[in-house]
């Protein structure tokens, strides 16, 4: 009885843990200084990489979709970024699964690179479809966009995975 109410009080704080760290993401995606606006890491981006990088496929999948209708409502819906993370999520997972990469920091932070180098090619391939805007400008903004996003996600996601994977260490350790 008491083994399953620690369990349970355990579980409640996990999950305390994970809607707090999204809610961290949420704010500060909303934090724009001025005259930076293409050094701002995509903050949804990389919780989605950093969840998924110990889940399975439909964890990474789910979690990616619910990050991305969680920013289309703060930003704009069209194109959505729920399509974008969900792909983030489950290839981050297939990676993790295959073993191409560890999990430590140095990895984390290039499978973000690579990850934001997708996310924002499939933002621009919706955009393209979606809008009439000319593809040579959309194009020529995912140039720019792409970049900038890659390396300052990458620069942070270390900081936003060591104490989230520090966290479900130890709860794994518990059990």
């Amino acid at each position: 009885m008491l083994n399953r109410q620690m369990s349970w009080h355990r579980s409640s704080l996990n999950w305390l843990v994970i809607a707090g760290s999204v809610a961290v993401c949420a704010l500060l995606s909303l934090v724009h200084l001025p005259f930076l606006k293409l050094l701002v890491p995509d903050w949804f981006l990389i919780w989605v990489v950093v969840w998924s990088v110990k889940r399975t496929f439909w964890q990474g999948v789910m979690a990616g979709v619910a990050l991305g209708w969680i920013q289309d409502g703060l930003t704009h819906p069209h194109p959505s970024h729920a399509v974008a993370l969900a792909l983030v999520g489950g290839l981050t997972a297939l990676m993790q699964k295959q073993r191409f990469v560890s999990e430590d920091f140095i990895s984390v932070a290039l499978i973000t690179f690579a990850m934001a180098m997708i996310n924002q090619t499939v933002i621009a391939l919706q955009m393209s479809f979606s809008t009439d805007l000319p593809l040579q400008e959309i194009w020529h903004h995912h140039r720019q966009v792409t970049l900038s996003s890659a390396i300052m996600s990458s620069l942070w996601a270390p900081l936003v995975y060591a104490p989230l994977n520090r966290w479900w260490s130890w709860l794994q350790a518990e059990e």
